[in-house]
């Protein structure tokens, strides 16, 4: 656990001191859970929003792309349920004065179980080798049968206790695992209450006429409300899907862990609208699909795990989580739901206008059902970027910090070194800069000995260093050094161009999620 943290601390400062993340008004001490990413970071969100907005819009040909407004009228939020039903349930410690998520807390107990469990695999994994049958010792191995039969008898009841909206029973189980506050220790806990998490604010030049709105707590519903505008104007058949990326906000009480839990938060999500009885079958398709996206990424298959929820929300019949596998245990990074047909009926309903889409093939209307797919692009940036950082020991007993990001996310592709600052070489140097920032985010970089600016480039994420030396003058060929391996090859200027976009093009790396 105390490793956990130190590599999320790591993170965390490495962040700051390379500029990709900063706390928002820091001069002024800061606002707590929100944060500003700075000139590295919001070149590494750029690029994951374009590798998301790729795969999902532009490769796939029923699928196109909306921007809806923050602001909406305040009775879409009553027919979402988000008024009566946007809640978290909360218990404070007396002793810490600190506030938790009652559920979370649970849910960590619960996965203590499965890491337990996971242990017990692991061993029997080195001790049998390859003669080792991962399922039969899971189904058959006495101590993995008695935790995960707990963590799901835990995690079954807490759902239909929240189903119920039984906070007192939600309380009593966190008293009956005698579940301690992180901080204190203390277990002398409150009673369990709902909270709910919108931000409300106004509309209006005086108070008096002032409207009262929200800021949208998800960006779903500017897809539900221009379901017809899209489908008309684009002559959409059923299945199609309408994506977007935005801002939402929610007034988060227990927000921490970094970037991981936000009050202002970025998502990347897709509803997909289907004939009614078709939408498991593409609820199945969209899991799938799902997790070869991220698999492309290289981040390691093992990061990577479903979680299929125990306790539905209000509008679905079926939901899965994809958890990766943070700093801090595995969380929820992207989540899979078939939403029925609620939310189109619900709208309808609430605005009196018609929601349905008429078939040519049976000559008849129906609501579609919606399967959805929701990533919060600030959680997939921490996933990516808490994964790729990392601590070398060389050869030479030196150790480099290395931020192997994706090549296809990095920031910045390559930078450009003269060897030394005269003899023409900066002029070289700029020439190259010159010729390839047409296609890449490139920078230039002559301050310090190479091997210094290797190691400071290393740190930055840049897949591709390129020297400049006096054999340039003569030749045009130039080194270029890979981060990852920290090969050396020289190689011609011209071929340059080609060499770096084989490395970070979208559509290699795409190819492997079979999109």
């Amino acid at each position: 656990m105390a490793k956990q943290e130190d590599l999320f601390k790591n993170v965390v400062s490495h962040a700051k001191e390379y500029g990709y993340i900063f706390p928002s008004s820091e001069i002024y001490d800061g606002l707590s859970a929100v944060y500003d990413y700075a000139q590295n970071g919001v070149e590494l969100k750029k690029n994951i929003r374009e590798y998301w907005w790729k795969s999902m819009v532009q490769m796939n040909e029923n699928i196109v792309g909306l921007d809806a407004a923050i602001l909406m009228h305040p009775t879409t939020w009553k027919a979402s349920g988000h008024v009566d039903a946007f809640n978290d349930p909360l218990i404070d410690n007396k002793d810490s004065k600190r506030r938790y998520r009652a559920d979370v807390l649970i849910e960590d107990y619960a996965e203590k179980l499965n890491q337990k469990a996971e242990k017990e695999i692991e061993k029997a994994s080195v001790r049998f080798g390859e003669a080792f049958n991962r399922e039969e010792f899971v189904a058959t191995n006495a101590r993995v049968v008695e935790y995960l039969a707990k963590k799901n008898e835990i995690l079954a009841r807490m759902a239909k206790s929240l189903g119920d909206e039984n906070l007192e029973d939600v309380k009593a189980l966190i008293e009956e695992l005698e579940i301690a506050c992180p901080e204190s220790g203390s277990r002398n806990w409150t009673e369990v209450r709902q909270f709910n998490l919108m931000f409300g604010t106004k509309l209006g030049a005086s108070a008096d006429t002032a409207m009262d709105l929200y800021l949208r707590p998800e960006t779903a519903q500017g897809i539900f409300v221009n379901f017809l505008n899209v489908q008309k104007s684009g002559r959409m058949k059923i299945p199609f899907g309408i994506a977007q990326t935005g801002k939402a906000f929610r007034n988060e009480i227990v927000a921490r862990q970094f970037i991981f839990r936000m009050r202002e938060f970025e998502q990347m999500e897709m509803q997909f609208f289907v004939k009614p009885g078709e939408e498991m079958k593409w609820y199945e398709h969209w899991k799938t699909a799902r997790l070869n996206w991220h698999l492309s990424l290289g981040l390691g298959k093992e990061n990577y795990r479903f979680h299929d929820h125990e306790k539905l929300a209000h509008y679905a019949n079926a939901a899965a989580d994809i958890e990766f596998n943070f700093p801090f245990g595995f969380k929820e990074l992207e989540g899979i739901h078939s939403r029925t047909d609620f939310d189109l009926k619900a709208h309808e309903k609430f605005s009196g206008k018609k929601l349905q889409y008429f078939d040519t093939e049976t000559n008849a209307n129906y609501t579609p059902y919606v399967v959805e797919t929701s990533v919060g692009l600030d959680r997939m940036f921490l996933a990516v970027f808490s994964n790729s950082l990392k601590e070398e020991t060389l050869e030479d007993g030196s150790v480099r910090t290395v931020l192997q990001l994706p090549s296809v996310l990095a920031p910045t592709k390559a930078a450009i070194f003269p060897l030394v600052k005269k003899d023409g070489l900066p002029e070289i140097a700029h020439q190259i800069i010159d010729d390839l920032k047409w296609d890449f985010n490139v920078a230039y970089d002559e301050k310090d000995a190479v091997g210094r600016r290797y190691r400071r480039q290393d740190a930055l994420g840049t897949p591709f260093c390129i020297t400049v030396d006096h054999q340039t003058i003569e030749d045009q060929t130039v080194t270029i050094r890979h981060r990852d391996t920290m090969k050396q090859d020289r190689v011609k200027i011209a071929d340059l161009k080609s060499i770096i976009e084989n490395e970070v093009s979208m559509k290699n790396w795409l190819m492997k999620a079979k999109i």
